[in-house]
């Protein structure tokens, strides 16, 4: 397997160009398909998307320090088959996980019970992790052969250009199959088209490549069992048998739509109607955040509700619901859908309601790749819950459903409700197979459990509440069970990062030969990569909590993201900015981002809140890209310097799990860090270049 070699003209720029664009706009299309629908397939990996987007980093950058070494495109096929088979045998196997710090909703009913059980939940991370590394080796390459080409010709950033290009192209093609429902084997068939068209200069190589992309696309299609794909899930209706009505979110139990009536005829629906039989309470106008496909929202038309406001951020669900739900709530008259976050309805509202309700809205994935925050951590936080209370009327109540499988979790809950409502809320714990607990606040509640909630209001003082870790919008981690790394996160961590060291020393003669000169690796590059990685995460995570924690957002923030650089990196190509100056004004707009509160953009208004997220995300990310294009344009050997870059993002990724140490705001510091210190080192190695240069053309004294 061959590929053409590095085009050295400036008459080659044409097709190195476009072949750094197709191979980029390829490469994130297939990081996102694999991200997608490998969480549907080994469900663990909903938790850890984050992982398989560092995972990709590492093998382009892992490429690029082979770009001096035969060509390995013809492999990208077969790398991909090889991936692709694993995943779906992997989609056969029960893993789980006894003892970790932090709770993973891992459901496995949908299996037979004669499924292979492994009490190992790392054991898949890695494997998918070194696989997913592996697919991207070969691409990685070819975008550093072909970068070369435009260094040979004194044009470095216009090749960087192309590639910024094909990642905006990518990115913005996913989003659009998203958006257009296509499912997981047309992802494929798009990624694979290009995987062919790039090893087409031999016959023999263009038919391997596709039959190999022939048995992807059937391993996808045949493995595939969801009915619908959501922008967040992989979604099916009556997967589990003896279940009726239960929808199935990446293969796990997530919702299941239950007939509801009055008087209850269903212990679940005994559990729904539990706070209006105990309180008296009467719901004229209410609020469901999670209505999911709607039997919170089923119930309170049953109590008499005029009004109901369901708040679902997954459309397919509410479809689901729409169209199978017994009571068919969705239909009525008085509801009123609205498809989007929680938090962001919230943040927007300036209605009353006398009845709020949190349904069972735990989630089961990530809000992006770029974060370990979840898809619910936003909703679960004392900001949150005190923007619900500010919608509550005097005589109102909010309830909270949930399944609380650990203590630590049901402990900050009451904690959380106590600080915002300055009283204990009265609980109700019970099995109803969806949740087993019920939290009541507000004076539709006030009558409840008056013994327990003064018994518990005598422990839970403003001084003891300050002691606990409650969630906040700056660590939103309900589910961990303390402000740590567990042992868990370690591990993987340490097994990442020791995975990604030999496969960088075993991979590059180069940088071996570097090393054994006392060279070294090219550390700005290196902590450009790191920092930026940092910045990109906490540019998701602001937008989410800003704007609702969509795929739209998303998809918004990641191509504003790309485009930033490379407007950035074609302005630094017509009139360069000196390193320093772009290294103080991104000083300057961290450190302003660190010290505005995040409330700012929650209350501004929306046309300030769009200038304000603008800054937010742009002004940073702009001058990164001129530092970065200033760096890459002097760089010596560009392959080099952009697998380092790659692999400084490989050690972000990995630094961002210190987030559940230290908040999401600390992430600003990290990478104003790494970024001043990639500008000490950079000044130093220039000083030393320079001195040797006048060292070499100073005269020789001759004795």
């Amino acid at each position: 397997m061959a590929s053409s070699p590095i085009p050295r003209t400036a008459a080659n720029l044409k097709s190195a160009g476009r072949d750094i664009l197709i191979t980029s706009a390829a490469v994130l299309f297939l990081e996102l398909a694999i991200i997608r629908w490998g969480s549907a397939q080994v469900r663990v990996l909903a938790y850890f998307p984050n992982l398989l987007l560092v995972a990709s980093f590492l093998g382009l950058g892992l490429g690029s320090l082979r770009a001096g070494n035969k060509p390995l495109i013809g492999w990208w096929a077969a790398c991909l088959t090889l991936l692709v088979l694993v995943f779906a045998g992997l989609d056969r196997v029960i893993f789980t996980q006894e003892s970790a710090e932090e709770h993973l909703w891992l459901l496995y009913a949908d299996l037979p019970k004669t499924a292979p059980v492994v009490n190992n939940v790392w054991l898949p991370i890695i494997t998918c992790f070194v696989l997913t590394a592996l697919c991207f080796v070969p691409p990685g390459q070819l975008i550093a052969r072909r970068l070369a080409a435009f260094k040979n010709a004194q044009v470095p950033l216009r090749g960087y250009s192309w590639d910024l290009l094909g990642s905006l192209v990518g990115a913005s093609l996913f989003s659009l199959a998203a958006f257009s429902h296509l499912r997981p084997e047309h992802w494929f068939l798009i990624g694979a088209a290009a995987v062919v068209w790039l090893d087409r200069d031999r016959l023999r190589n263009l038919m391997i490549s596709a039959l190999l992309c022939s048995v992807t696309l059937a391993t996808v299609f045949i493995s595939d069992r969801e009915d619908v794909y959501s922008p967040y899930y992989g979604l099916s209706l009556n997967r589990i048998a003896n279940t009726p009505g239960a929808i199935t979110a990446n293969g796990s139990l997530h919702q299941q739509m239950i007939p509801m009536s009055l008087p209850p005829t269903l212990r679940t629906t005994a559990g729904y109607a539990m706070p209006y039989a105990l309180s008296g309470h009467h719901p004229r106008h209410a609020l469901v955040l999670g209505a999911g496909s709607g039997n919170d929202v089923a119930m309170l038309l049953l109590q008499g509700a005029k009004t109901v406001d369901a708040v679902e951020i997954d459309p397919e669900i509410i479809n689901l619901g729409r169209a199978h739900h017994p009571n068919r709530p969705y239909g009525d008259p008085r509801v009123t859908i609205h498809n989007t976050d929680a938090r962001a309805y919230l943040n927007q509202c300036e209605k009353r309601y006398d009845t709020i309700v949190f349904g069972t809205l735990d989630s089961m994935t990530k809000i992006s790749a770029l974060s370990n925050v979840r898809l619910d951590n936003f909703v679960y936080t004392t900001d949150c819950l005190r923007a619900a209370k500010r919608l509550l009327t005097d005589d109102g109540g909010m309830m909270l459903y949930f399944m609380t499988p650990r203590n630590f979790i049901d402990d900050r809950i009451d904690m959380m409700l106590t600080s915002v409502f300055d009283e204990p809320p009265a609980i109700h714990s019970g099995n109803y197979h969806l949740f087993n607990k019920v939290f009541m606040s507000g004076p539709a509640f006030a009558a409840l459990q008056r013994d327990s909630r003064d018994a518990r209001m005598q422990v839970y003082t403003p001084e003891t509440l300050r002691l606990f870790e409650l969630p906040d919008d700056d660590w939103p981690f309900l589910y961990l069970a303390s402000r740590s790394i567990s042992s868990f996160y370690l591990t993987v961590i340490a097994l990442i990062g020791v995975i990604s060291t030999v496969a960088i020393f075993g991979i590059s003669r180069d940088l071996r030969h570097s090393l054994s000169l006392g060279r070294g690796a090219d550390w700005p590059m290196f902590l450009f990569g790191f920092g930026f990685l940092l910045l990109e995460t906490r540019s998701v995570t602001a937008m989410n909590l800003a704007w609702g924690t969509t795929w739209l957002t998303n998809a918004i923030v990641f191509a504003s993201v790309l485009l930033t650089i490379l407007v950035g990196t074609l302005i630094q190509a017509r009139r360069s900015l000196p390193l320093g100056l772009a290294i103080v004004g991104l000083a300057c707009s961290l450190l302003a981002l660190y010290f505005t509160p995040p409330a700012w953009l929650l209350e501004a208004g929306v046309t300030a809140r769009l200038g304000l997220s603008l800054i937010v995300v742009g002004l940073p990310i702009l001058f990164a890209s001129f530092g970065f294009a200033g760096l890459y344009s002097r760089s010596d050997n560009v392959g080099n310097a952009f697998g380092w870059n790659l692999l400084g993002a490989v050690a972000g990724g990995l630094a961002e799990f210190l987030s559940m140490i230290t908040g999401l705001r600390a992430l600003l510091l990290l990478a104003l860090a790494a970024y001043l210190l990639a500008y000490i080192v950079s000044r130093r190695r220039k000083s030393a270049k320079q001195a040797s240069l006048q060292l070499e053309a100073s005269p020789t004294l001759c004795i």
